[in-house]
């Protein structure tokens, strides 16, 4: 069993009011050098519950979001850094549209599935 960290992506269009949709899973396994990210927004929940919030906005944050967490993107320098590094950046505590969830350790065997089990609780449910 190999510790893993882990963290639910939320988009949280009034930052001031604290509501949110979980929108994806963030997991890092650094006995497996696993880091990655599965993201899903439905545009029509999002404008259901936050109609003023643009969801193609949202949709490119949350792409440079699984870029960062891939390590693509010439623009970006934390896309260069190593996968421990990625995963405390993109976990960080922010007032912006996209955030991250506090970050929470587990075990696991396979990073690939736990990822998966967490989305399909977390986000899909």
């Amino acid at each position: 069993m190999d510790l893993f960290e882990y963290a639910t992506i939320r988009v949280v269009p009034r930052v001031e009011r604290g509501e949110f949709i979980n929108v994806g899973v963030v997991l890092f396994c650094k006995n497996q050098k696993f880091l990655r990210t599965r993201i899903i927004l439905n545009p029509v929940r999002l404008a259901a519950l936050f109609p003023a919030t643009d969801a193609e906005v949202v949709a490119r944050n949350l792409q440079s979001f699984e870029n960062i967490c891939a390590g693509i993107g010439s623009k970006s320098p934390i896309a260069v850094l190593d996968d421990s590094s990625r995963f405390r950046w993109l976990t960080a505590r922010r007032s912006t549209i996209i955030q991250a969830s506090e970050v929470h350790p587990g075990l696991c065997e396979n990073a690939e599935d736990t990822l998966n089990r967490l989305f399909e609780h977390l986000v899909l449910f």
